[in-house]
């Protein structure tokens, strides 16, 4: 029986590897661990390649975001509105920064945010919106924007499965005060473990978060701020840049593959996430919509299909937030998309006949269902 995978990593390393792992071990008997030349590098690479001023490397996207936070002031008694459909770092941040994180329900189209709620939920003690480029789907920002100008509010992009995403032609995560992006492994750009960005256009926070990331140093041992551990690693840097090259390609593949897979389906009971005049969309995780969505996951399973469910349990009722008080139904679209959304595998090395192999396992699926209605 034939399978299809969600990863292959070797793919991602072709080609340039020797290349790669002569400079790994350069650095690991040079002891080139920690913000050596190679984060600089990659920060200057990631900032061209974002078309931002400035890059700083950190830990992972959730410190990105809780960092920028951080540097940007906002902590106890202030309101941070964010997407009740998004993974948990999103709101573990506002959460860890000491901010009260305030939903808003998914617009049933996009998954995005759904902005008139935004505007809704907005009050005296509101400093900032996290929109959410989700699935690799870059948010419409233009009224986002013209809100914050006239509430006064902040813009922090959560572009963690965006990389290279664009909308007017202008990336992901350049829109507001700061874009946070993750190199987790499953990323579209990855690095070998953990690993996180920020780039913005706005020399104070970029000094800021530089001192944020070193322990709230100024200098060695002169602690300015109480501030994170949490720098890029060396390694990681190498990693990334080297794969950074490639990242433009991989997503136009990302996007036949996806184009194949709505050809392949567009006539069963399924629906997808809007396209959009404008957009690059970069396909992070090619999202198909069912009302049978665990019947269909247990048939692809049996395919060997590596079909799987981001974010089972929205983020209102998940136990670490019940602290927050907010109820089931409250957000009725991020619990609809929870129960009826379904990665199918997606990679840019996919094949149009991995592609087929999974859309006819698919199509087998509602194939038998409508036989067992009509038996």
């Amino acid at each position: 029986m034939r399978e299809c995978s969600r990863y292959n990593y070797r793919t991602q390393f072709q080609p340039g590897f020797d290349t790669l792992l002569q400079d790994l071990g350069a650095m690991l008997l040079a002891g080139d661990y920690v913000l050596s030349s190679q984060v600089g590098d990659f920060e200057r690479r990631f900032a061209a390649y974002t078309e931002s001023a400035h890059c700083r490397g950190v830990n992972s996207g959730t410190d990105a975001l809780l960092i920028v936070l951080r540097a940007l002031g906002i902590g106890a008694g202030d309101e941070v509105i964010t997407q009740a459909n998004t993974f948990h770092a999103t709101v573990a941040a506002i959460e860890l920064s000491g901010a009260t994180p305030v939903l808003v329900d998914a617009d049933e189209e996009t998954f995005l945010i759904d902005v008139p709620a935004v505007r809704a939920a907005v009050t005296g003690r509101t400093r900032a919106v996290i929109p959410v480029h989700l699935y690799g789907k870059p948010t419409p920002m233009a009224e986002l924007l013209a809100l914050a100008r006239e509430k006064g509010l902040v813009i922090v992009e959560d572009a963690a499965q965006a990389h290279g995403a664009r909308i007017a032609g202008k990336r992901a995560g350049t829109f507001g005060a700061a874009g946070c992006f993750s190199f987790h492994p499953s990323k579209n750009l990855a690095a070998a473990g953990d690993a996180g960005a920020i780039v913005t256009d706005d020399p104070e926070l970029a000094q800021r978060i530089t001192q944020m990331r070193a322990l709230g140093q100024r200098e060695q041992n002169d602690h300015v701020t109480v501030g994170y551990n949490s720098k890029l690693d060396s390694l990681q840097a190498r990693i990334l840049s080297h794969k950074l090259e490639r990242l433009d390609e991989w997503n136009a593949q990302r996007r036949t593959c996806a184009a194949l897979y709505r050809d392949a389906l567009s006539h069963l009971p399924v629906s997808f996430q809007r396209q959009d005049p404008g957009e690059e969309h970069v396909y992070h995780l090619f999202q198909v919509r069912s009302g049978d969505r665990d019947g269909l996951l247990a048939h692809l399973k049996r395919q060997r299909v590596d079909a799987v469910v981001r974010y089972p349990v929205p983020i209102p009722l998940q136990p670490a937030f019940q602290h927050r008080g907010w109820r089931r139904g409250q957000f009725p679209v991020a619990e609809r998309l929870a129960s009826e959304l379904l990665c199918l595998p997606l990679r840019p090395d996919l094949t149009e006949a991995d592609v087929a192999y999974v859309s006819d396992c698919v199509d087998a699926f509602f194939d038998r269902a409508a036989a067992r209605k009509r038996a």
